[in-house]
């Protein structure tokens, strides 16, 4: 298992890369269909990485504490290499409510994740809603918690529902750049 730091590619307020990936529930899903959301978190995840496991709950929790907020999920790893990111997992951890978010989503060309500059899972970016689309408002980690097995200094994903509030309340979030940590995308 190769570990990796997120990196930053894109800055604050850059533009969201656009996409259109198949999901897990059987719907082709756009950047454009969470326009009515004020907040939108991609989070580049995957099936198998125990780091990426270890916060499917922080991220179901997200989900379901903001309305105002999409959460959606991005798996680009290489799933000839490794079997168990197959869309057919990401299928069955949606099915058996594992994975409770927004979007669970397959960037099979792995476009998506260059886009973003995402090197990592998780690797976790929010973005807020302008007239234009989305633009970067924060990249960083979920919380301090950086190993699959450590418990974080507050709530499990604290410092991105900080970061979430900041931008549903119309307040510039005033963290800086803390990297999230997890095994490296596996690239084809």
């Amino acid at each position: 298992m190769t570990l990796e730091e997120s990196a930053r590619e894109l800055d604050r307020g850059d533009e969201a890369p656009d996409f259109e990936l198949p999901g897990a529930d059987g719907e082709t899903h756009a950047l454009a269909d969470f326009a009515d959301h004020k907040a939108l978190l991609v989070t580049f995840t995957c099936n198998h990485c125990p780091y990426a496991q270890a916060k499917f709950d922080t991220l179901n929790r997200l989900a379901d504490d903001y309305d105002n907020a999409a959460v959606v999920g991005i798996n680009p790893n290489d799933a000839e290499e490794y079997p168990d990111d197959s869309f057919e997992t990401m299928q069955e951890l949606v099915d058996e409510g594992t994975i409770d978010y927004d979007a669970y989503l397959r960037d099979e060309s792995q476009d998506v994740a260059r886009a973003y500059g995402a090197v990592c899972t998780p690797d976790p970016f929010l973005f807020k809603s302008t007239n234009n689309g989305f633009e970067l408002a924060y990249h960083g980690r979920l919380d301090d918690a950086h190993g699959p097995d450590e418990q974080p200094s507050g709530e499990p994903g604290f410092e991105m529902a900080g970061a979430i509030e900041s931008v549903l309340t119309g307040v510039p979030v005033d963290h800086e750049f803390r990297p999230s940590r997890g095994c490296s995308i596996k690239w084809q």
